[in-house]
């Protein structure tokens, strides 16, 4: 992926060997990447960050007077350290420190974006905040890297929570029942902006979400929201204003536009559907089909179509803004698409590739024998023998109680191992309850 053109070259002459050095790492990252006939193992990885980090102490040492210069050095090392993030979640190591900054890249991505269009709820801002402590217990956890990577994500982490704790103290500003209006208009306008970029557009879809607003608009007492006790709660001002915004866009998705874009957008709006269809499929398939370095192409194309903004805007290859309709559409296909990437990343088990099939063949007998119980277990033992069969051939495929691939003991031993015995203990007590029955 090239990096964005309107990066500067370094000005001082001795970083010219650190760009190139970074730029072989990151190439060489990069083929590590495409090599989809071998798994990617912690021996392929860890050299590669070191290599990493001998540059970043070069680059330290020459910027001492200068710590906040940023260049084409800044990009490449940024993309190193996304790619060794990445490679770090995919051999398993998701609780060590590096794993955290392509982390801290997409929750940043997302709370510029929240604050910058202030359309947002306290949903929105639950899980992150949750993530952003995990990750900075993991931080703080870590003694083994390198002083300079810490402090590099301890920043990240600050910067991240600085964004999260304005977002939230913006919430405060609603009493009463403004809350959730605040919250369901959010709901309905992201519905809308869904209908829009849908392949079909359906008007009956977005008429009925125009309804809802009008349900919320109709509780209003003279263009205001009122409390049980005949109070205007503070923040009336501000969620009427949203209640206006979302009708207003409803408006123009539907008797405007109806899901057209103008032709000088729609290259673009063509590649931000494909990297939001591609990542949505990720989602619903990523036990089986996802290796995390994947989300370093689709994260740099969306990075590069975001600061291609100018004032906030999207411009054509004329020099044109684009109106507010191709705007918000953009817009909302890049933000669902980092939506995405950040879904991916937490839920990237702290398992190795190498081990993911075994460990997702555990997760679907885990899923079957909760199914079994639930569904009143089992009239004989007999029922359990396809289910025992697979336990024990897995089980079989130990060899001194750990999982092995050729020499190789992957990460995740100990994620893969407890499942198989939460596994082999719901199979045993199902067993235990046939036969009980049975002897009744």
């Amino acid at each position: 992926m090239a990096d964005t053109p309107n990066i500067p070259p370094p000005l001082d002459p001795r970083e010219l060997p650190i760009l190139e050095s970074l730029t072989t790492i990151r190439d060489d990252l990069t083929l590590l990447k495409q090599d989809r006939k071998n798994y990617v193992k912690s021996s392929d990885v860890m050299p590669l960050y070191e290599r990493v980090v001998d540059q970043v102490k070069l680059l330290n040492e020459i910027r001492a007077d200068k710590p906040h210069e940023q260049n084409r050095v800044d990009r490449v090392l940024d993309g190193c350290f996304q790619l060794i993030s990445l490679f770090f979640m995919t051999i398993g190591r998701n609780n060590e420190a590096p794993a955290a900054y392509a982390l801290t890249s997409t929750i940043k991505r997302l709370l510029d974006h929240l604050t910058q269009v202030d359309l947002y709820s306290a949903k929105d801002l639950e899980h992150v905040t949750h993530t952003l402590a995990n990750i900075r217990n993991i931080v703080k956890k870590q003694s083994d890297y390198s002083p300079k990577l810490i402090t590099l994500l301890t920043n990240r982490v600050d910067v991240c929570q600085s964004l999260l704790d304005n977002l939230i103290s913006r919430l405060d500003r609603l009493h009463g029942e403004l809350p959730k209006i605040h919250e369901k208009l959010i709901s309905i306008l992201r519905s809308l902006s869904l209908a829009n970029t849908r392949s079909k557009f359906s008007v009956k879809e977005v008429t009925k979400l125009q309804d809802q607003l009008k349900e919320i608009d109709a509780k209003r007492v003279d263009g205001k929201f009122v409390s049980p006790d005949g109070t205007v709660p503070a923040g009336n001002e501000e969620v009427c204003n949203l209640l206006e915004r979302v009708l207003y866009w409803s408006e123009i998705v539907l008797e405007s536009r109806k899901g057209e874009i103008p032709e000088s957008f729609k290259p673009l709006y063509d590649q931000l559907v494909k990297i939001r269809n591609s990542l949505e499929q990720l989602s619903l398939t990523q036990a089986w089909s996802l290796r995390e370095t994947d989300l370093y192409d689709f994260q740099r194309q969306l990075d590069k179509a975001d600061e291609s903004r100018i004032d906030h805007n999207f411009v054509d290859n004329e020099g044109n803004f684009a109106d507010l309709y191709v705007q918000r559409t953009l817009l909302y296909l890049i933000r669902r698409s980092y939506g995405y990437i950040y879904y991916l990343m937490v839920s990237s088990e702290p398992v190795s590739e190498a081990l993911l099939p075994v460990y997702n063949q555990l997760q679907t007998l885990k899923r079957c024998l909760i199914e079994v119980k639930n569904s009143g277990g089992v009239s004989s033992p007999r029922e359990l023998y396809p289910y025992s069969m697979k336990l024990n051939s897995i089980d079989n495929m130990r060899v001194d109680g750990k999982f092995t691939i050729g020499t190789d003991i992957p990460e995740g031993q100990g994620s893969v191992n407890d499942l198989l015995s939460e596994c082999f203990e719901m199979a045993y007590e199902l067993r235990v309850a046939a036969e009980t029955e049975s002897d009744a």
